[in-house]
């Protein structure tokens, strides 16, 4: 293989490479495991079966194919609560197949080309839950995810809580801010994840889909009326009786001085009626 091309799917179904997701969904959680006995190895490690094994017949190494039946929605406008439990699960099946951290995932064996070995183990597709089933969650926090789908939600949140910030500097044209968007995903993806960085067409798909949702939700006409909405709870005075007078303020009002008791008193009495 001598470089990555798109071609026409007719051309690409006869590669013995494939893309198996596109840039806004994943319907494919593969996994890379350099083993001689990739093909079976699952079974030993007690790992829920691949839908689809592809082998290498020289050297037995693999990729595991698990077929999601509904995709996860990898662009950054698609709901991030199953993206992150996707990523988490993706983590936790990658470590308990023993699988290579350093593969991406951008291109895989292709199970329709002949070079390869293909066997077929569990025939329907996973729904999430059922992989989760099936694995220990517990040591797989999003945040620690340095591969795969992690890397997708960590650069998601760290662009987005920078755009909103950054596009009230000026309110710039969206071209301008699609640029910035770009050069600050491209500066994450080398700061967050430098051994194993996100393929360039997925930071710029981030980076694109973040800039549009920002520049036409953050507008200079939207924030002022969101400053003067909260402006004016500020200025809102409290309803009903509100929290009750702290010890400090019957301090500051010395209400003993006004009866001509003492303090000592005061608070004798006070005890006394409410005791």
């Amino acid at each position: 293989m001598t470089g990555l091309q798109i071609s026409q799917l007719k051309n690409a179904i006869q590669s013995r490479f494939i893309q198996p997701n596109g840039p806004t969904h994943k319907y494919w959680l593969v996994f890379d495991v350099d083993s001689s006995t990739a093909t079976l190895d699952w079974y030993d490690q007690h790992a829920p079966a691949p839908n689809i094994v592809a082998t290498n017949p020289f050297n037995g190494h693999a990729h595991l194919f698990y077929g999601l039946a509904v995709p996860v929605r990898t662009a950054p406008d698609g709901k991030p609560a199953p993206l992150r439990y996707a990523a988490a699960i993706e983590s936790a099946l990658r470590e308990n197949l023993d699988a290579d951290v350093g593969y991406k995932g951008l291109v895989c064996k292709n199970p329709l080309n002949a070079h390869w070995r293909v066997t077929q183990w569990e025939k329907n597709l996973y729904t999430l839950d059922w992989l989760a089933d099936c694995l220990d969650l517990r040591d797989h926090p999003i945040k620690q995810h340095q591969y795969g789908l992690g890397r997708n939600c960590e650069l998601f949140d760290l662009l987005s809580r920078w755009a909103r910030r950054a596009i009230r500097q000026g309110w710039p044209s969206y071209d301008q801010f699609l640029q910035a968007c770009h050069d600050r995903a491209m500066g994450y993806n080398a700061q967050h994840f430098p051994n194993n960085l996100l393929p360039l067409n997925e930071v710029r798909h981030t980076a694109r889909s973040v800039a549009k949702w920002t520049h036409a939700k953050i507008t200079p006409e939207g924030f002022s009326a969101w400053q003067s909405i909260q402006g004016s709870k500020g200025g809102k005075k409290s309803k009903g009786g509100g929290r009750k007078a702290c010890s400090s303020s019957v301090r500051q009002v010395k209400p003993w001085e006004n009866i001509g008791i003492s303090k000592a008193t005061y608070y004798r009495n006070k005890q006394k009626t409410t005791g």
